[in-house]
């Protein structure tokens, strides 16, 4: 999205998207959470000489489908589960804490565009304060360390993470969510990474990075290399994708990532259905494509590559996606809830044609 400066109002910005340039007031941008564009050159790179330009620039290119993509800001009801500020604790064995609001680039489709490229009261700002209540709770045995994205923080302020963290006994893994093996793979190659990866595991607590590669297009040399050497630090690895319309909609794709993502050692974990947020719903893809999506991705897989779980992270719960049965009902597990006894247990709604969130299953649940 490049932005020129209208002299004839200082206000209105000549913006570029995939489908058009237009012009846009800074009023517009924010009525409809447009998030700002930012990409690295690495990736604009990666995305140009691989020959997936055309699905890959949906990632972080705007499009004017934004202005119509209806939703709402916290699909997950992550303001409800937030314990301290920063923190939250939907399911009791995990914490998530929010420490950065700030990407390598710029997700078109993020789920937190409330929070990502802002300035967001809703990043931890005292760590002490988040130690003290884990600490009480020993249920928590794993924390995700998310945002934004962690790895765009220093080593240094990272450290000073784990200082409130690693002494809590009960927790036995330390989870950080990130893109920026995709977006900027060189941030791994600071010299300090290996050394606060060797303090988790030195602490008793296993280190995990959890990579977002949704597309085979996003995994580059520099990535795989950078994977494999840590992999060989002990650090462990887990991949979460999303599906989105236009961009890796397709079994092939799919199968294709997540073989690659189990051939360099990074285990297929989720692949969320996109979610009905405001300014990313357009890349919502019907959950009847979805399940025959994730059934040829099955298909094309050998036993062990197939470790994915097709899941929508719905406010009530991460919900299993299992099938369309014949009877026209959508089948669903909870995969996880906050109320344990309801974890596991399948159940279905009718199914609706075009329907792309539990919200849209209207009808009753057996």
């Amino acid at each position: 999205m490049e932005t020129i400066a209208d002299p004839m109002d200082g206000r209105a910005q000549v913006l570029k998207f995939i489908e058009e340039t237009r012009v846009v007031s800074e009023g517009e941008l924010q009525i409809n959470n447009i998030t700002p564009y930012h990409v690295t050159k690495f990736y604009r790179e990666q995305i140009a000489k691989n020959g997936y330009y055309d699905q890959l620039k949906r990632i972080v290119e705007p499009s004017v489908e934004e202005f119509e993509s209806p939703g709402t800001l916290d699909t997950s009801g992550e303001h409800d589960n937030t314990v301290v500020p920063g923190l939250q604790h939907k399911y009791p064995q995990t914490g998530l804490l929010l420490v950065t609001e700030r990407c390598g680039s710029y997700c078109r489709y993020c789920f937190r565009k409330r929070i990502v490229g802002k300035t967001s009261d809703e990043i931890a700002p005292d760590f002490a304060q988040v130690a003290q209540y884990i600490a009480h709770h020993p249920e928590m045995t794993n924390v995700l360390i998310s945002g934004g994205d962690p790895l765009m923080l220093s080593t240094a302020k990272l450290d000073k993470i784990l200082d409130h963290l690693l002494p809590i006994n009960h927790l036995s893994s330390i989870r950080f969510g990130t893109k920026m093996l995709a977006y900027e793979p060189r941030r791994f190659e600071d010299s300090a990474l290996p050394a606060l990866f060797e303090r988790i595991q030195k602490s008793g607590k296993t280190p995990i990075i959890v990579t977002h590669f949704d597309h085979v297009g996003e995994i580059s040399s520099d990535a795989e290399q950078k994977v494999r050497t840590l992999r060989a630090q002990g650090v462990q690895f887990l991949n979460q994708a999303v599906l989105l319309a236009k961009v890796n909609d397709d079994p092939e794709i799919l199968a294709e990532t997540f073989a690659k993502c189990h051939e360099i050692g990074v285990r297929p974990y989720y692949l969320f259905q996109a979610r009905p947020v405001k300014g990313a719903s357009h890349f919502q893809v019907a959950l009847r494509r979805g399940i025959e999506i994730a059934r040829g991705i099955n298909q094309r897989l050998s036993g062990i590559e197939k470790t994915f779980k097709y899941i929508m992270s719905h406010y009530t719960g991460k919900i299993e996606i299992l099938d369309l049965g014949d009877d026209g009902r959508v089948y669903m597990r909870y995969h996880q809830n906050k109320v344990s006894e309801k974890i596991g247990r399948i159940f279905s709604r009718p199914h609706v044609e075009a329907a792309c969130w539990l919200d849209d299953l209207q009808g009753n649940e057996i």
